[in-house]
């Protein structure tokens, strides 16, 4: 499978799929396009709602692309990386639009950012989520505060802290998740009847309710140079690139 980002439209309903080959794991320019993508479907007048969602049946995001990770050399080329997981949860919450996503498998790093900036989200049984920065060397700091918004500081910092893997259910529990079928059949029904419903309502009501559920929400901007910075400059480390070769070999094993 190539890397890629399209867009469909369906009554009122801008949906955006992105797929990488390796679990959908997000190198720069899928970051940019996605970002792009969504600020321009959510400035046009036709859309009411945007359905962000990934490729295939297993993982929904795996964060970060490794391989691009570790072509990065100098600070510059690493803080334009991290900044485009800023670029796309900003696009989310800055867009106009509600933003529906859809996780049907596993999410880790950058992908729980994803699901953190949405305004409503579906999942399977099978969606849990990580914070595995730590793993890297790095930390969670660009998506941090979509996180904590969703979760609180003190399941943030845990999540930072134990890199460990939270159900479904607990996901739901901390309101990262708002629905949770058994299977993905399960959740694309309910899915498309809940779409459905966001096409007829009112487009100004739809709008203010994303004002309105943002508020407080404008520093968000204010920190991501300095969070870009800390992400940016950890994986320069050697050791943080010893890492992703470990874990790139585990994952080779594995299959």
């Amino acid at each position: 499978m190539d890397s890629f980002v399209k867009i469909e439209h369906k009554n009122y309903i801008a949906e955006i799929e992105f797929g990488t080959p390796k679990s959908n794991s997000l190198p720069g320019f899928i970051l940019e396009k996605l970002a792009h993508t969504i600020l321009e479907q959510g400035a046009k007048k036709e859309v009411k709602a945007i359905l962000l969602k990934s490729a295939g049946e297993k993982a929904f995001c795996a964060g970060a692309s490794f391989d691009e990770l570790l072509e990065i050399t100098d600070l510059e080329t690493s803080e334009k990386f991290f900044g485009g997981f800023a670029k796309v949860l900003n696009a989310m919450r800055t867009c106009g639009k509600i933003v529906v996503v859809r996780v049907q498998g596993k999410a880790t790093g950058g992908g729980v950012g994803l699901a953190c900036g949405a305004d409503y989200c579906f999942a399977t049984e099978e969606s849990s989520l990580a914070l595995t920065e730590i793993n890297l060397g790095i930390g969670p700091f660009v998506i941090g505060p979509f996180v904590e918004r969703k979760i609180g500081k003190s399941q943030f910092t845990a999540m930072a802290i134990d890199a460990g893997f939270r159900s479904a259910e607990w996901a739901k529990k901390h309101n990262i998740y708002h629905f949770v079928g058994k299977n993905i059949d399960d959740m694309d029904s309910v899915l498309q009847s809940f779409m459905q419903q966001l096409a007829t309502r009112s487009q100004e009501a739809l709008s203010l309710i994303k004002q309105v559920s943002w508020e407080g929400t404008d520093h968000f901007s204010e920190l991501m140079p300095s969070r870009i910075n800390m992400s940016a400059r950890l994986i320069l480390e050697e050791t943080a690139k010893q890492n992703i070769e470990e874990i790139k070999e585990k994952l080779r094993n594995k299959k």
